[in-house]
């Protein structure tokens, strides 16, 4: 029987123009990086806490460099990737990695139980695998007001989002041992819609959509930037969650 072919719901054209254009908008100032610089913070956080000193590394999707620069600090041997030079959705050349991180970025493949299991066969014996990414708990007033932008005919503007339950189905469907699926809540306040947009793009974690809707006109615009307003705080700030879901695994 002829192997299904998943949907293609993501376009890894538009996820490597959009890390590209977040690595010059990092140039600015005052550019966003709260969500990987927490992710980083939290695998570093595990691993001292397990007392993990792996030989062989493979981080996947840290563009700031921070993890990687830590882990070598260590002593460890590193191999960094980005979305444009792995395709998690193809087997990893390697198979004998003692750890496997990635970072923002499976939850943007179009086959994520056949990344999982790219990953998992390219740990070697013993080796964990850290996969952290936004979860089914983000973004909620951000996907309000594009409802509210086009009531009578919204598009999919939004990416669909994966929740605890079905990554643990995952991890096990990829043959992980001691798989833990755990999440946690990252907070930010935004004093409009605009700004957390820009926050996201700074990310790279704009849309990459295999098929876009149209640009949203002006009114549209209009209604979403009142609609996110609507659950403003006493001081004007919108308090927007990111959900944060760590999945960790072991080859055995």
């Amino acid at each position: 029987m002829a192997s299904q072919v998943p949907p293609q719901i993501f376009s890894r054209r538009r996820r490597i123009a959009g890390l590209r254009r977040a690595r010059v908008r990092q140039a600015k100032r005052d550019a966003a990086r709260y969500i990987l610089d927490d992710m980083v913070e939290d695998v570093l956080d595990r691993l001292e806490f397990i007392r993990m000193s792996p030989t062989r590394v493979l981080v996947i999707g840290d563009w700031t460099g921070t993890l990687a620069l830590s882990l070598r600090g260590g002593g460890s041997d590193v191999t960094e990737h980005d979305v444009a030079t792995l395709d998690e959705e193809h087997p990893v050349e390697s198979e004998s990695y003692d750890l496997i991180v990635s970072l923002c970025s499976l939850d943007r493949v179009n086959d994520l139980p056949g990344a999982l299991l790219h990953l998992r066969n390219a740990l070697a014996e013993g080796g964990m695998m850290i996969a952290s990414f936004l979860g089914a708990g983000s973004l909620v007033n951000l996907r309000r007001a594009m409802l509210a932008a086009e009531p009578d005919r919204p598009a999919a503007r939004m990416h669909p989002l994966v929740d605890n339950q079905a990554a643990s189905a995952l991890m096990q469907r990829a043959l992980f041992k001691r798989q833990v699926v755990d999440s946690r809540t990252l907070t930010a306040s935004f004093g409009s819609l605009d700004r957390l947009v820009s926050d996201l793009r700074d990310q790279g974690l704009g849309s990459a959509l295999a098929n876009p809707p149209p640009a949203l006109d002006k009114a549209a615009k209009a209604r979403a930037g009142a609609a996110f307003l609507d659950t403003a705080n006493d001081q004007g700030r919108v308090l927007e969650n990111f959900e944060i879901l760590t999945l960790t695994g072991w080859e055995n």
